[in-house]
C-alpha cells in the first residue's frame, strides 16, 4: 500500500513536470500542485486509455503505456487549467 502511494506521487511528479515543460507560458504551480496535476492526469489518461483501447487496468500503473497516459492526461489537465485561469484573469 505504501509503495503504491509513493509510486503514484513519483509518477505524478514526473508527469506534472513534463506537462509543465510542454505547455507554453508561465504556470503558477508549486511542487505540491505539480504532483496533484500529475496524479489527476494519471486518472484522466487511464480513463481515456480505457475508453479508447478498452484495456484491463489490473496490469498495474507502472507500465510504459500507463506512464505515457499519465503524461498525456497531465498535459490535458494543465491545458484546461491554463485556459480557465487566463480566461478568468482577462475578465478581472
Amino acid at each position: 500500500m505504501l509503495w503504491t502511494i509513493l509510486g503514484l506521487i513519483v509518477i505524478g511528479l514526473i508527469a506534472g513536470f513534463i506537462a509543465r515543460a510542454v505547455i507554453p507560458g508561465k504556470q503558477n504551480l508549486g511542487i505540491l500542485l505539480t504532483i496533484v496535476l500529475g496524479i489527476v492526469g494519471s486518472f484522466v489518461g487511464g480513463f481515456l486509455g480505457f475508453l479508447i483501447f478498452g484495456s484491463d487496468p489490473n496490469g498495474g500503473f507502472l507500465q510504459p503505456s500507463g506512464i505515457i497516459g499519465s503524461i498525456i492526461g497531465a498535459i490535458i489537465v494543465l491545458g484546461i487549467y491554463v485556459a480557465v485561469s487566463r480566461r478568468g484573469a482577462s475578465r478581472a
